[in-house]
């Protein structure tokens, strides 16, 4: 039992964690290109910064469902009552 729990707590932060990794590459990705965009073109300024505001929210949301799955993973964690049933107990 206590294997399962250490597991998901492992797997808990990996979601977070790479989660993160990746959307700050992302936001790298997306900040730079922003830049580079309007140095080349001034005059469409506005429409790329809306554009980068709604891709940043849609980044920002994988990163948000993984936390979602890792606070259900640690929460209400379907593993622990597999294997209290395999267990016997």
């Amino acid at each position: 039992m206590e294997i399962v729990v250490g597991l998901t707590a492992v797997a808990v932060g990996l979601l977070i964690g790479f989660g993160a990794l990746g959307t700050a590459i992302g936001f790298g990705l997306l900040g730079g290109k922003f830049l580079e965009g309007i140095a080349r073109q001034p005059e469409m300024a506005p429409m790329l910064t809306g554009r980068m505001f709604l891709i940043a929210g849609l980044l920002d949301a994988v990163a948000m469902i993984g936390v979602g799955i890792a606070l259900f993973f640690t929460f209400a964690n379907p593993f622990i009552a597999a294997a209290q049933s395999a267990a016997g107990g």
